[in-house]
């Protein structure tokens, strides 16, 4: 794992380093868990981001980690935030998570990996936790793409679809309801999902297929609106268009996790509790697809916890560390 890059590189020749600015960083959190030596069982932390993002978002817990001694590497899938590979040469789930991939594989013999995935990074964790559950300790799903064992992965993002579908309809016959029912319904609507991203069609050398570029509206008002305005102003300059891969076949094949690998890697859930695009009752839903997972919420954090609740999130971590082998 000593190959894996510790800084994100943006553009040639110019580096965003995880470290950034430390001295404005609280990681006390962080700082009163004891020191360890790798060869003392010490865990290492990976990261993997969500859609359209990067590496880059990780940047307060990855430096608080490392700050308290810890060993700490956040990931850029394939297209993905500083990855050189364009959107429309990825076409599968497998390709885009090929980074991970190859780290979990690299992975010297005897060191214990806790692997985390916040949102559509929790489909990656789900591949590598199959291919390789004797190097990973525990899975930690951060507000999180949860697929269970011996369902198809697509699952979650399908229950999604159906569900804005289910809530629109019941939009257009609003009038219908009872003044409780309209207030009760429209705290948990959440209408055009996307709002101001752009749908880009991927010039690609199969089928056609699309992307989507995160606008700066939805960042704000659906994924930052509990994040400090430095995160959500670089997000509005890193992210790039990314694609859930709904139609990968991959998404569709029941028999690709199972109880055996998949299932016997310890999970961790970690609900956000304030997440304005997925509501707890959805995130519920994914939980209870997989009998067993731990659960631990995030009082206060928005979809972008490592961003609004930073210190939390790393203390949650350690402790999750701290308690599988």
């Amino acid at each position: 794992m000593d190959q894996i890059r510790q800084s994100v590189t943006l553009k040639k020749n110019q580096k965003l380093h995880t470290d950034i600015d430390m001295h404005s960083l609280d990681h006390r959190a962080c700082s009163k868990i004891p020191r360890f030596r790798m060869e003392d069982g010490g865990k290492h932390f990976v990261f993997v981001h969500g859609l359209g993002h990067g590496a880059w978002c990780w940047y307060r817990v990855v430096a608080a980690l490392r700050a308290a001694g810890h060993r700490a590497t956040a990931l850029d899938m394939a297209a993905a935030g500083a990855h050189p590979a364009r959107a429309d040469e990825v076409g599968s789930l497998e390709e885009y998570s090929r980074p991970l991939l190859d780290a979990v594989a690299a992975a010297a013999p005897g060191e214990r990996l806790v692997l985390v995935g916040h949102s559509l990074g929790g489909l990656s964790l789900a591949l590598a936790m199959e291919r390789f559950p004797d190097k990973v300790a525990a899975a930690v799903f951060l507000a999180a793409c949860m697929p269970a064992a011996g369902k198809h992965m697509g699952i979650t993002l399908e229950e999604v679809r159906q569900r804005d579908r289910l809530l629109h309809a019941r939009l257009a016959q609003l009038h219908h309801f009872s003044e409780l029912d309209q207030t009760s319904f429209m705290r948990r609507i959440k209408p055009d999902f996307f709002m101001d991203s752009k749908t880009i069609v991927l010039n690609t050398n199969q089928e056609p297929r699309t992307a989507v570029l995160l606008g700066p509206k939805l960042l704000a008002e659906k994924l930052y609106n509990r994040s400090p305005p430095e995160d959500l102003t670089l997000a509005t300059m890193l992210v790039r268009p990314g694609t859930n891969y709904i139609d990968d076949p991959i998404m569709k094949d029941e028999t690709l996790l199972t109880e055996g690998n998949y299932g016997s890697v310890k999970r961790v859930f970690l609900v956000a509790m304030d997440d304005a695009s997925s509501d707890e009752e959805m995130q519920r839903w994914t939980i209870d697809l997989s009998p067993g997972v731990e659960v631990e919420e995030l009082a206060g954090a928005d979809h972008m916890a490592m961003c609004s609740k930073p210190r939390e999130l790393c203390d949650l971590l350690l402790r999750i560390a701290a308690k599988y082998d």
